[in-house]
């Protein structure tokens, strides 16, 4: 493997262990489908640790993504892995995450506006252009979820509502993605087909996409929201750990290695999006988790 590969996996696993290691008392105190919701800090972490290590040992290569008109590429490429290492550490020992959940929020936003929305012109016919600018909001809706709940009164209530619905919105254009085109890889739905060699894609893109259906439609409805996201967000853990993982083993001593670990990043960024969406204030209860 690369240096770049090692150093992402790296980032993730030790993430993941300290931030299940510090989220125990929280984790202990829950009961429930909450103890499942305490986890999405958690694997949202794992997730940006993996992307922040990514920036810091590939910053050369990602040089080229950053628009034209924006001078210093390679500064920007570094500030969004610190960005990005800064929120995964605020997460895990969680320490001013109100703040770090809303600068995600923020960046994610920023990405939009800047990376995908300026190619709307070229690309308004194009699936996977609405795929990616989507995935975008829907990654920082649910920092947004996260950020609101730790607000008072009517203030969380409009920002959980407004990022609920991005998140459910986004899961049920995914869901009619996977029964549209079954046979690309489910979670998020890109343009990578799923492997030969792993069997039955087209009942685990109706699955994946069945619960991204369902789970969307009650997000969107703004009922039993914990519910709903504590179960489509570990189908999408599974996904990770069970589907993407092995892609990724497979192609770890190939040149395919950093996109299929840019998929198990993904997928779980998603999954912890899902899981985010459910924290905050159940509608009409006014109590926060």
């Amino acid at each position: 493997m690369t240096i770049e590969v090692w150093g992402i996996v790296g980032a993730g696993l030790a993430t993941l262990a300290a931030g299940l290691a510090l989220a125990r008392g929280r984790f202990n105190a829950a009961s429930g489908v909450e103890k499942v919701l305490v986890l999405g800090p958690v694997f949202e972490a794992v997730a940006l640790a993996m992307f922040a290590a990514e920036h810091f040992t590939a910053a050369r290569s990602l040089m080229g993504v950053v628009p034209k008109w924006l001078p210093g590429p390679l500064f920007w490429v570094y500030f969004v892995g610190t960005a990005w290492l800064a929120a995964a550490i605020s997460m895990v020992v969680w320490r001013q995450v109100r703040w770090s959940a809303a600068g995600v929020w923020l960046l994610m936003w920023i990405f939009v506006a800047t990376f995908d929305l300026p190619m709307l012109p070229n690309g308004p016919h194009d699936r996977f252009f609405w795929i990616l600018t989507v995935r975008e909001l829907a990654f920082g809706s649910g920092a947004l979820v996260l950020a609101g709940s730790f607000w008072p009164g009517g203030v969380s209530t409009a920002i959980t509502r407004v990022g609920r619905w991005i998140v459910g919105a986004t899961m049920v254009f995914y869901a009619i993605e996977h029964f549209l085109h079954p046979l690309h890889v489910p979670g998020v739905p890109l343009e990578l087909l799923t492997p030969a060699w792993i069997p039955a894609p087209r009942l685990i893109a109706y699955v994946v996409g069945m619960t991204l259906l369902i789970g969307g439609g009650w997000l969107l409805t703004g009922r039993a929201v914990r519910a709903v996201a504590a179960q489509s967000g570990v189908v999408l853990l599974l996904l990770t750990a069970l589907f993407y993982v092995p892609i990724f083993v497979m192609e770890m001593h190939t040149a395919s290695a950093l996109e299929g670990l840019n998929y198990v990043g993904d997928t779980l960024l998603w999954a912890a999006t899902v899981l985010l969406a459910g924290l905050g204030a159940e509608p009409g209860t006014g109590n926060r988790d």
